[in-house]
């Protein structure tokens, strides 16, 4: 756990190391995507707009579900380094990709296809910040070999509990493996993203099983609420998709 690294007198915190990072795997990833596709968009732009629009919703949508944050930091909160939620993130990030295909005459929905393996990929690299910071993002405590504290973390624990940031970085990456290898086969435009819901909504309703996250309805969490939101409009995108004209390599343009 190494919160901050101390170089040449900086200290460069190792979750905006890891973000930054995950960026730049995910636009790796979606600029191989356009290629196989041969389209001749700006993948790089894309994801940075991505990114931003994630960042600002994550933050936003975390204030919103913890306002006694807000009450004891103010208007700070806003740009504390902790605190980001992955459902805020996650719709604006879908937001400005909708957008930015509609303006592109890619297609609102095909470019949610394109994206999902990078969306993946980012957010799992993304959670080994969450590990290396110790922000809080970890479970509840257990006796499993694997269990580790985080005595020197932004939000010290000093039992050994769940790594979890750990489990949705080993998911997240075979999630964006499967995707990207559905996405080399024919399918509906619709279908790979609606995978990408389906399976990311499924990992984070199960691994809120063992995070510390307050119940709020039925015993589940606000992210399992959210999760089960997003394992439902998968499965309908999904469906739809099955009706729609296939797309495959050889015909993307």
């Amino acid at each position: 756990m190494i919160p901050y690294l101390h170089i040449f007198g900086f200290s460069i915190p190792t979750f905006g190391l890891m973000i930054w990072a995950g960026t730049m795997l995910a636009a790796w990833m979606m600029d191989r995507n356009f290629r196989r596709q041969n389209l001749k968009d700006d993948a790089i732009t894309i994801v940075a707009i991505t990114l931003v629009a994630g960042i600002v919703g994550a933050k936003l949508w975390h204030v919103l579900d913890t306002p006694s944050e807000f009450h004891n930091m103010g208007w700070r909160v806003l740009w504390d380094t902790g605190g980001f939620a992955w459902f805020g993130g996650m719709t604006f990030g879908i937001t400005a990709l909708l957008l930015q295909g509609r303006f592109s005459k890619i297609g609102a929905l095909r470019m949610l296809d394109l994206a999902a393996p990078s969306a993946a990929i980012g957010y799992g690299v993304g959670r080994i910040g969450c590990l290396l910071s110790g922000d809080g993002c970890y479970g509840i405590p257990t006796s499993l070999p694997w269990g580790m504290s985080f005595p020197n973390g932004i939000e010290p624990v000093y039992v050994h509990v769940h790594p979890t940031p750990l489990y949705e970085f080993l998911t997240a990456m075979l999630i964006a493996g499967w995707l990207w290898w559905r996405g080399s086969k024919k399918y509906g435009t619709g279908e790979i993203v609606g995978h990408y819901l389906l399976l990311a909504g499924t990992a984070r309703f199960l691994v809120e099983f063992l995070r510390r996250n307050p119940h709020v309805l039925w015993g589940l969490s606000n992210a399992q609420l959210a999760s089960l939101g997003s394992v439902v409009l998968g499965i309908l995108l999904i469906v739809y998709a099955r009706t729609r004209k296939p797309i495959n390599l050889e015909s993307a343009a």
